[in-house]
């Protein structure tokens, strides 16, 4: 009896030391959420200092991914907003907003009041109405170590003619979340799926909701039929017709086992459908089985909506892991899905005319200089190797296959016009994007743009920020709009010492240095800075936040809305003060 006593006790002990360990990184857990509430809150008061709109002639945008970025419904432009920037040390986020005008490819910045806080993996769709508008949902905040995420569930609405933001409040919105998917069906926008993870846990989603432009209200869809299972970074496009959209792909993770992510990619395809009239509408999910050519297996690939309801696919990553590693193989080719056929098929350049035209001539005329050499370059090499130097040294090879150079063995053989197309196809390859994932992509009169990405050479993620376009009707050559420039491209690592006094930094409570550090972006941020109360010489920490509480309640209250509880304004505004105190320190 004495034993089994013991036993029970035993076991009662170790379940009460689980539900304390439980509680303290629960307790951590929402402690990180409100430094970074503390962050985004800083951010937006130096934000709220902007009173008027600014407009300036800028260089194109740096290096980013995971950004939004749109056609203009009523102009010539593309629009840039958010985004995110790794260099090997600190993670950079973004709310700047920029226009690109394609007439005559020139950038301008346009500085807001009160803008969407600093975010990436947000949702964006342009609209006509009211003269244009941009409406942007959910999307992410992280630390600047990368290890914290808060996800965003607020909804926000550019007006382009005006040039404000507004922010949209509506009872019933999807909860936080990034990676998920929103585009327009008649007068409503769809929200699908996207993930929330936390230093604890991460989850997806595969709900669906509505947010009706007219009443704007939010409204949680209950399709019948089986549907997609929870993911993220899915394809999500329209139907021609207005009544439902197809979702295809995504990724998810899962457990495979204590302290084992497994990751999966998907390859299936849904078709919600909408029916009925628009008080009594009903939705149904149905799977989709295309036929034709499909892509390979891949996350992270670009989308948009071409002419002749066509959904675009571009590029991606197809990632190899497993506990001991992570390996991507990383693509740059384009895919069409024919709605109206339910049938995928490759893409295939035709080359430019003038081109073909130019060899062609060139072909029936002796060149009696030519040397051997000369004679095999002409005929195209089986794969092109380029190589970029960036500016800490690093190369970075990218190697481009020409898929007709097997064919050109038997060019003799041929007829003329077989003989251009090849050397045509082959010609097209030597100007194309390199493989990338999270890259951004939009549509506009029946021109592909590309923008931005990622690709990783080794462990080193490098991001781009060349812009390329792609004429949907002619198919002939990509057209390089803004070049990669390698140095932008520099990678920072750490030292063992410096991992070592992170660490030191970490116990004794230094991740919010490492968050002060990201106020540093800008000469102008740090000038702004100054404003905040001064600390006193020889003053504590306590004695400068009792001293300074009314400016940071209100600071906080302004940009916490009027809604907060005020015990989470006073947390919010005792870690902006802490943040300031010891930044002038």
């Amino acid at each position: 009896m004495g034993k089994k006593g013991k036993k029970e006790k035993k076991v009662k002990g170790a379940e009460k030391t689980a539900a304390k360990m439980e509680k303290k990184v629960s307790k951590r857990s929402k402690r990180e959420e409100e430094d970074l509430e503390a962050l985004i809150a800083e951010f937006q008061s130096l934000d709220a200092k902007k009173t008027q709109v600014i407009e300036s002639a800028c260089d194109p945008p740096s290096p980013r991914l995971n950004a939004s970025l749109c056609a203009h419904p009523e102009k010539d432009e593309l629009i840039l907003f958010g985004g995110e920037f790794f260099n090997g040390k600190k993670t950079f986020l973004y709310n700047e907003l920029f226009f690109y005008n394609i007439k005559k490819n020139t950038w301008v910045k346009a500085e807001i009041p009160n803008p969407p806080p600093r975010r990436c993996a947000q949702q964006a769709v342009a609209v006509p109405q009211g003269g244009g508008q941009m409406w942007i949902f959910g999307g992410e905040f992280a630390s600047p170590d990368g290890e914290q995420f808060y996800h965003y569930k607020d909804l926000w609405v550019l007006h382009l003619g005006t040039r404000t933001w507004e922010q949209i409040k509506a009872p019933g919105a999807p909860s936080g979340r990034s990676g998920h998917r929103m585009v327009l069906s008649k007068r409503q926008l769809l929200v699908f799926g996207g993930f929330h993870e936390s230093t604890r846990d991460y989850i997806y989603y595969n709900d669906i909701h509505a947010f009706n432009l007219d009443t704007l209200t939010w409204s949680r869809l209950q399709p019948t039929g089986t549907g997609p299972c929870p993911r993220s970074a899915c394809q999500m496009t329209p139907t021609p017709d207005g009544n439902g959209v197809i979702i295809y792909g995504g990724y998810s993770k899962s457990r495979a086992k204590k302290d084992v992510d497994k990751g999966t990619i998907h390859s299936d395809m849904f078709l919600l459908r909408r029916e009925g009239k628009e008080e009594q509408e009903k939705w149904t999910w149905t799977r989709v089985n295309p036929a034709g050519v499909k892509p390979p297996p891949r996350s992270g690939f670009s989308l948009a909506v071409g002419p002749g309801g066509r959904a675009l696919l571009f590029g991606g990553v197809c990632d190899e892991e497993d506990e001991e590693f992570l390996d991507g193989d990383f693509f740059n080719d384009l895919y069409f899905y024919d709605i109206n056929k339910n049938r995928w098929f490759p893409a295939q350049l035709k080359g430019n005319k003038s081109e073909k035209k130019k060899r062609r001539r060139g072909a029936k005329v002796e060149q009696t200089n030519e040397t051997e050499e000369e004679k095999e370059e002409a005929q195209g090499p089986t794969e092109i190797v380029k190589e970029i130097v960036a500016e800490d040294g690093t190369v970075m090879t990218i190697k481009e296959v020409i898929p007709a150079a097997q064919a050109e063995e038997d060019i003799e053989d041929e007829e003329e016009e077989d003989d251009e197309e090849v050397e045509a196809a082959a010609m097209a390859s030597l100007v194309e994007p390199c493989p990338r994932s999270s890259a951004m992509a939009t549509v506009k009169h029946g021109k592909l743009y590309l923008y931005g990405g990622m690709f990783e050479v080794g462990d080193r993620q490098f991001t781009l920020s060349d812009l390329y376009s792609l004429d949907l009707h002619k198919m002939d050559l990509w057209d390089v709009l803004v070049e990669m420039d390698p140095k932008t491209q520099e990678w920072l690592e750490e030292s063992e010492e410096e991992e070592d006094e992170d660490e030191e930094e970490e116990a004794k409570g230094g991740e919010e240095e490492e968050d002060e550090e990201e106020e540093e972006e800008s000469e102008e941020e740090g000038e702004e800075d100054a404003d905040h109360p001064p600390v006193n010489p020889g003053e504590a920490l306590a004695d400068y936040q009792t001293r300074t509480e009314k400016y940071w309640l209100g600071l906080a209250r302004a940009n916490m809305g009027p809604d907060a509880k005020e015990k989470k304004v006073q947390k919010v505004a005792h870690a902006m003060a802490k943040v300031v105190f010891e930044d002038q320190e």
